[in-house]
């Protein structure tokens, strides 16, 4: 789908939760359910925190004159991708099987040659101890960062955080019909800030930080 048809940023002007926030740094487009007319709907959400990422990475590419970069992918391609690398048998293709961070790792590093860290967190009571580490990650690199889990297995993107109230700045791919403005995804929860203790205790947690340096960051 065509960059002028998704909304860019759409975390910009939303309230901080707190004084010490560290954020996503260079543009992203907001994938989500049927953004494409591809009716994706209770199976896609990981798939479409990844078209997300590519977003920034091509972008980011784009600006430091990195020659010719892939396109963002569609949900075919993306299945094809993991298909043709050995990581998924042929009945992948055209099903409606999800994709967690490790899928997510593999197609950033194939189709951009983008290397990826996973940080797995053992349970939503251990996120407060991994605060840092995500700063750090935002400060360093500057790109999204997608979460999927075991028992909470719904796909997140992660677009900041903030160390006091610890707290998240997530974006949720759920969302499924017209969109046109950033307000919207504001006003209904698509996009917001989640503090730690809002995250399932029983559900461990696998986060994708992909090793790309934001044009952004010295």
């Amino acid at each position: 789908m065509s960059p002028q048809y998704l909304l860019s940023n759409v975390h910009e002007g939303l309230p901080s939760p707190g004084d010490v926030v560290t954020l996503v740094k260079g543009s992203y487009h907001y994938y989500h359910y049927g953004c494409d007319g591809f009716d994706d709907r209770g199976w896609g959400c990981g798939y479409r925190t990844l078209q997300t990422l590519c977003s920034w990475v091509k972008g980011q590419m784009s600006v430091k004159g990195q020659g010719q970069i892939a396109e963002v992918p569609s949900l075919p391609e993306i299945q094809k991708t993991l298909m043709k690398i050995g990581d998924k048998g042929q009945d992948f293709v055209d099903s409606k099987q999800w994709i967690g961070s490790v899928e997510v790792c593999l197609c950033l590093d194939t189709l951009y040659d983008v290397p990826s860290k996973i940080l797995h967190i053992t349970s939503g009571d251990d996120l407060a101890s991994h605060i840092s580490t995500l700063v750090k990650h935002f400060d360093q690199m500057g790109s999204p960062v997608m979460m999927g889990g075991s028992t909470d297995n719904s796909s997140k993107g992660i677009l900041g955080v903030c160390q006091d109230p610890a707290s998240l700045l997530v974006l949720d791919p759920h969302f499924y019909g017209p969109l046109k403005s950033v307000e919207t995804l504001c006003t209904e929860n698509w996009i917001k800030w989640r503090t730690v203790d809002t995250f399932n205790e029983d559900s461990f947690y696998n986060l994708c930080l992909p090793q790309l340096k934001s044009a952004s960051c010295s």
